[in-house]
């Protein structure tokens, strides 16, 4: 007599969480190729950097409030980070890199395009993106 072999479906939110990961490699692909494409070195923190979200809210509040907003609502100068629009799987953190390394023309917004923030590092832009996700994520954004 054969085994039984119990093949339980994946429930929903496994469905939903692999897609995302699917999503997300896809959007670190083609961010890759645009930059490689584009002659862009991808700026790349330090080996074993530990992201932290409560170092990343200062070098924020230092770096980017001013346009971004202080709680990242935006301002008239620059767009709202707590959007969907800047959801993992559209906007991965590579693009965070990307944009503070070599700026960002306007392409969601009426804002005008966004200039390099040179004085920021590769490290400061890991901290700062794990505020921006710690943020979106209690807002519901993942």
């Amino acid at each position: 007599m054969p085994l039984a072999i119990n093949r339980a479906r994946p429930s929903a939110s496994h469905m939903r969480k692999t897609v995302r990961q699917k999503l997300v490699a896809g959007v670190l692909v083609v961010a890759g190729i645009t930059a490689y494409a584009q002659g862009w070195q991808i700026p790349k923190p330090s080996p074993g950097l530990i992201p932290n979200s409560a170092v990343g809210k200062a070098l924020y509040a230092k770096n980017c409030a001013s346009c971004h907003g202080i709680a990242l609502n935006g301002s008239d100068k620059g767009p709202p980070l707590l959007h969907r629009i800047y959801e993992p799987s559209h906007h991965a953190d590579i693009a965070f890199q990307l944009a503070a390394k070599n700026g960002v023309r306007a392409h969601h917004w009426q804002f005008g395009d966004m200039a390099p923030v040179p004085q920021v590092t590769p490290d400061d832009v890991a901290h700062i993106t794990a505020y921006v996700r710690a943020a979106q994520k209690k807002v519901g954004i993942q």
